[in-house]
């Protein structure tokens, strides 16, 4: 870690990328501009532009055109799974899809996730150990550490799920971790166990819910209450805490809303959406054209990446949406997409995406979603599908009527009922980053077989069975030259 951690604080993604500088510099691996950390620290005032540049964070390019903070973390993850499909061979997260970055220790693709989540955690820890000693209100300070904690919460949460192996519920989980980092400094840690990095994660987040209870954020890019309360139930679904992921899940959307038909069309691009709980907005003057999210992932943006290789659904997927279900419209059978008059040179496939949609084919900004009130609906149904509680299908049923209309009640229970919600899990949260994890919580094999992925694309790698070791991604090879403490995971 010691390039991650110094006392004197490179702020690149933090304080610069909060004033908008869009210099070489700021791009540079190596920044040339530093900012005195106890200036930084001083007062409240001072760790809220930190933190304001956390969240500026998650949406700027770090080392290339596919790595665009937190909305390129989400692909690689998704695309790592079943049901986001390359028609056709595309460079951007190709060795991701067909799972060759992956264990690589050399690979950017391992590297740019461990690097970024560091970086973020670096910066939180920042706020987190000056807020209490800040000059300032203390409401001004629950605020900041507040969110803080939930950025180093969500950081180390992801890495954990990425580098170790899967939390097992009613078992001391002894495997290999990832590093817990607390501090601001150039000390080097070992790789806790992966029981240890979710107590911690778990106790930043009851620290978080307790200091942003009452807090009224601006827009949605801060992490409110709700947040907290659905990074809670998103943790515990993880390891199999039933119980509270249920009742989290429930106080995250209490007085939240679901999106209507109408409204599911329209381009999942507006973090406005009453939906929608955490997510950045892309500003006009803030764009990175070739590198937003929707340079990747929409259907109508102009650029060489959307024209040739649009991302598909999994047909066997997409086949088992009913034709009244509103997500079945935002998906094209044929690829030709009428209502959006694509040009004659966009290359047409079966099954592409139009669910996320770019300002125009000259604009690729296009909001991105971190969490919504659908997940909360599924978290809670699942979980309590898994308790055996009788509400289960009724919560489910309450989800499914807003996206199909002549969707019915449930007859499920036990194991089929589990597997009718991940299978709405699947078709609601696509290409939003969640099927590699809920692949890998779950136990599951990675299963590509008898749809509409290219054996040449993906080097045949149709089937990964559960117990792969493939599951834990490398440990990047410069972080274990820097820390002799850390060790790999098996080669």
């Amino acid at each position: 870690m010691k390039s991650n951690y110094i006392k004197q604080v490179f702020f690149t993604i933090s304080v610069i990328a909060f004033f908008g500088s869009c210099s070489e510099d700021f791009l540079d691996k190596k920044p040339t501009e530093f900012v005195d950390y106890d200036a930084a620290t001083k007062t409240t005032e001072n760790l809220m532009t930190t933190l304001n540049g956390i969240h500026r964070s998650l949406y700027v390019r770090y080392e290339s055109q596919g790595e665009n903070g937190l909305g390129s973390l989400m692909q690689q993850t998704d695309i790592a799974g079943e049901d986001v499909v390359f028609p056709v061979t595309n460079g951007w997260f190709l060795t991701v899809y067909n799972w060759s970055g992956l264990h690589n220790e050399n690979s950017q693709d391992i590297r740019f996730p461990y690097r970024t989540y560091y970086r973020i955690i670096r910066n939180a820890n920042t706020i987190i150990n000056a807020a209490d000693v800040a000059i300032g209100l203390t409401a001004d300070k629950n605020i900041v550490k507040g969110q803080a904690l939930l950025y180093r919460a969500f950081c180390h949460f992801q890495l954990v799920q990425l580098y170790g192996k899967r939390y097992v519920n009613g078992v001391i989980n002894s495997q290999l971790g990832v590093p817990i980092i607390l501090t601001v400094g150039n000390d080097n840690f070992p790789r806790s166990t992966v029981e240890e990095v979710y107590t911690q994660i778990n106790k930043d987040l009851d620290e978080a819910n307790i200091l942003l209870f009452g807090y009224s954020r601006p827009n949605k890019s801060h992490l409110n209450l709700s947040v907290a309360q659905g990074l809670k139930a998103r943790v515990a679904l993880a390891q199999g805490n039933w119980e509270i992921a249920a009742e989290y899940a429930n106080k995250a959307r209490t007085g939240l809303s679901l999106m209507s038909i109408l409204e599911y069309g329209e381009g999942f691009n507006d973090f406005t959406n009453k939906e929608w709980m955490w997510a950045s907005h892309i500003s006009e003057v803030q764009t990175d054209y070739f590198g937003n999210f929707g340079a990747f992932m929409s259907r109508n943006y102009n650029s060489t990446v959307i024209r040739s290789c649009p991302k598909a659904i999994n047909s066997k997927l997409y086949s088992l949406i009913p034709v009244t279900d509103v997500r079945s419209t935002i998906f094209s059978p044929d690829g030709n997409h009428p209502d959006l008059s694509l040009p004659s040179n966009y290359s047409k496939f079966p099954y592409t995406s139009q669910k996320f949609l770019s300002v125009s084919t000259g604009d690729s900004r296009c909001d991105v979603p971190y969490m919504r009130v659908a997940e909360m609906y599924l978290i809670e149904a699942e979980a309590k599908a898994r308790l055996g509680r009788p509400d289960a299908a009724k919560i489910l049923f309450d989800f499914e009527k807003a996206r199909d209309p002549e969707y019915k009640l449930s007859t499920n229970t036990g194991q089929p009922l589990v597997d009718e919600i991940l299978l709405q899990r699947r078709i609601e949260l696509w290409g939003e980053g969640f099927r590699f994890f809920d692949l890998k919580r779950t136990n599951s094999n990675l299963d590509r077989t008898g749809a509409n992925h290219d054996s040449s694309i993906i080097n045949g790698i149709f089937i990964v069975p559960a117990e792969d070791k493939r599951w834990q991604w490398l440990i990047p090879r410069v972080e274990i030259d820097a820390n002799p403490l850390i060790e790999q995971n098996e080669l």
